[in-house]
């Protein structure tokens, strides 16, 4: 008989921000990252987006081209030292309804696994924290002595999510019909489309835009929106009948 699986994306979707974010903040604090290009290259498209005048994904872009930059040449031991300790002080700022969400999955006896964006030793650490089976996020390249090259495999657009998918399909040996997905950018797309109950996680309008258009997809997707201490549920449909007022 075939597995059921829940598919989790991590920033925005589990944990509360981008777990680059954190990141970020930690190498500028050991003086791997210049402070000074956090002011010069990220502060004006972090204050775009605080002021809901620009888009995150750019934020988060800028942050990851400067991170890929500054591991180049570093050892593996040391950048999973700080994913270590990013995730242990900051891994459980996470929303309720996912992570009632992953309790729920196990409780029934779903495989989970965690398709990120963020740098696979950060993803490993958050599944490690969160109880997820299997992980997968973008990977750095090291050489033989496993110093970063500079060189990225990304996790966090739709293409390379639907390998990863149908890489742990043949792994576990999962029904997608019967299986989960939960996202809240465009690059989750491809997994809302491939499960059989794919739910929009404080989703970007450009995420909604996108299932809207998708008439199967559309109709199988639940959004959950979470504010303060409450959370929102509702149907697509509902997303649509907004839209055409």
């Amino acid at each position: 008989m075939a597995n059921i699986a829940a598919f989790f994306d991590i920033d925005g979707t589990l944990y509360r921000e981008g777990l680059i974010t954190a990141t970020f903040k930690m190498l500028v604090k050991s003086e791997i990252i210049d402070q000074e290009r956090w002011y010069n290259e990220v502060k004006e498209k972090y204050t775009k987006w605080d002021k809901r005048i620009g888009n995150y994904d750019d934020y988060l872009l800028k942050m990851a081209e400067i991170y890929v930059e500054a591991v180049k040449g570093l050892h593996k031991a040391q950048i999973e030292h700080i994913a270590k300790r990013v995730v242990e002080q900051n891994g459980d700022r996470v929303y309720t309804f996912t992570r009632d969400r992953i309790q729920y999955h196990k409780d029934a006896g779903h495989k989970i696994i965690t398709i990120s964006g963020s740098p696979e030793e950060l993803v490993e650490q958050m599944s490690v924290m969160h109880g997820f089976h299997d992980f997968i996020g973008t990977k750095y390249i090291k050489d033989e002595n496993n110093f970063f090259t500079g060189e990225i495999i990304p996790m966090w657009d739709s293409v390379n999510k639907e390998r990863a998918v149908m890489d742990f399909v043949h792994k576990y040996d999962i029904d997608l019909k019967q299986s989960y997905a939960y996202g809240d950018t465009a690059g989750d797309l491809s997994m809302f489309r491939m499960v059989g109950h794919p739910t929009a996680v404080n989703p970007t309008r450009e995420l909604l835009t996108k299932i809207s258009q998708e008439l199967e997809t559309c109709n199988k997707t639940k959004v959950a929106v979470e504010r303060k201490d409450m959370i929102y549920q509702f149907d697509m449909s509902f997303f649509n009948l907004k839209q055409n007022q």
